[in-house]
């Protein structure tokens, strides 16, 4: 029996996961996917809001702040991409500056270090290619920018260092109360705990109910983005926000950390819990509304857009609690925009929660510290030739978009919840997000993957069962 079952792996259940990996207990997490950040933490801005528009007192507005303020320290000791570019929320009417002295008004009550309203020309200074029909800006320089696939990955890795099991492709189909805790029915057989953390994204809501008389209703809340190329990462420095609506922030434009051009989301609300499709009309109406910003967004240099589901509660509030009437049984629902900012805040808090019900002694031996995987594109000539007098495989470049060598996809296989498919090399080395998408390295990609993991190339699925690339061979010998 286990002390502690995640149910998810995202950004959420990952900061749960090395929160609680500090003390004695058995944890694991399992997640029906198969690899850590396959749902909601795979597909966002990547942005580390300053907490600006959530309601003073709120769990929301806590989380946010707090989340912020701990992730320049965490992006060191676990060696993920994060940078303070600062952010700005543009008012395009001076009619609408109550709205802005509201915002920041929110700001100030949350505890939002350096946030105040700047004027046009400052803006313009700032942001040459912002529109000139600004009144005003929200400028918050506590605002940043991080990699959601290596802030997750990151703290699960961490996680599994310090003895947390993961169990993958696992979907949780019931969950039975007992005397001594509860019994998770899965697709690979029954798994016992003595406590549940239900951070389980777009379906907290299906696990809830599963134990609780109060039902919650959990709503995709689908968003498209576009991404653009490295030749205009610098279009903007600053992430751009508009003025907020009842769907949330409105559509933003960013650099993210890895030097590209972001915009996105929309918000439509839908029922299909994994409708991740992108529509003509959701991008047309994306381009349409960020051009409001940045009147000559650079459109051209667009080579990929991708849907997000948001997990949202009708309260629009984080739920983060020991659900009445199921004892050990902790909600983490509800977890939108801002989770990824908050995620470390939440696993912090999350932790707090278990000790409360079931405490335990802290580990003389938790490793903080992670290192990642070596970057060869950002190398110096003398840490690269360091690199292949270790390993030559760091002299043979698969993907040419981004500079990752063979080396990096062989450590992405090999290190702690290593990487079994394609999308998994994708999210931990980038090979594959330049701009031909993985038009020529998935190939010898692929053949890596397979001689690593000692499987046949048509084992080698993109994100796991039923999505091979290979089908068979188109000549068999006679």
């Amino acid at each position: 029996m286990y002390d502690v079952v995640i149910i998810g792996a995202g950004v959420t259940g990952s900061a749960i996961a090395r929160e609680l990996s500090r003390y004695q207990y058995h944890v694991m997490v399992v997640d029906k996917n198969s690899d850590v950040c396959e749902g909601t933490s795979k597909a966002n801005s990547g942005i580390v809001h300053a907490g600006f528009d959530n309601e003073p007192g709120s769990v929301m507005a806590k989380m946010n702040v707090r989340g912020n303020a701990m992730m320049e320290q965490l992006a060191k000791e676990l060696d993920f991409s994060f940078k303070r570019n600062g952010s700005l929320v543009l008012c395009f009417d001076e009619k609408d500056m109550d709205k802005l002295e509201r915002l920041l008004e929110k700001g100030k009550k949350n505890g939002v270090p350096g946030i105040r309203i700047i004027s046009k020309e400052e803006v313009k200074k700032m942001e040459p290619n912002i529109t000139d029909d600004i009144a005003a800006a929200l400028y918050a320089p506590s605002g940043g920018i991080v990699c959601p696939f290596g802030l997750t990955i990151a703290m699960a890795e961490n996680a599994c260092e310090n003895g947390v099991d993961f169990q993958f492709d696992t979907e949780v189909m019931n969950i039975v109360p007992e005397e001594c805790g509860y019994r998770l029915e899965t697709s690979k057989g029954v798994i016992e705990s003595k406590l549940v953390v239900n951070a389980a994204g777009v379906y907290a809501d299906k696990f809830h109910n599963m134990v609780s008389d109060e039902k919650i209703k959990i709503i995709p809340r689908k968003g498209e983005y576009c991404l653009m190329d490295k030749k205009v990462g610098d279009y903007v420095n600053s992430t751009i926000f508009q003025l907020p609506t009842i769907y949330g922030k409105g559509v933003l434009i960013t650099p993210t950390v890895h030097g590209n051009l972001l915009t996105g989301p929309t918000a439509v609300d839908i029922e299909d819990k994994e409708n991740t499709q992108t529509t003509a009309d959701g991008l047309a109406d994306l381009l349409k509304r960020v051009a409001v910003s940045v009147p000559t967004v650079p459109t051209r240099q667009i080579i990929t857009s991708f849907t997000g589901l948001r997990a949202h509660w009708t309260e629009h509030e984080f739920i983060i609690k020991e659900v009445e009437g199921a004892p050990g049984f902790i909600d983490v629902a509800g977890i939108e925009s801002p989770g990824l900012s908050s995620s470390p805040a939440i696993g912090e808090y999350v932790a707090e929660l278990v000790q409360g019900i079931y405490p335990m002694e802290k580990k003389a031996d938790f490793k903080a510290v992670r290192k990642g995987i070596p970057n060869v594109a950002e190398a110096s000539f003398a840490e690269r030739q360091e690199l292949i007098k270790k390993n030559p495989a760091y002299a043979n470049v698969v993907c040419r978009c981004e500079v990752v060598t063979e080396g990096e996809i062989m450590d992405a296989i090999h290190r702690p919840l290593g990487a079994t498919t394609l999308d998994g090399i994708k999210r931990r080395t980038r090979a594959g997000m330049g701009r031909c998408q993985s038009g020529f390295c998935a190939p010898k990609t692929v053949e890596i993957l397979a001689r690593e993991l000692g499987k046949d190339v048509s084992e080698i699925t993109k994100s796991g069962e039923g999505s091979n690339y290979l089908t068979g061979y188109n000549k068999e010998d006679i």
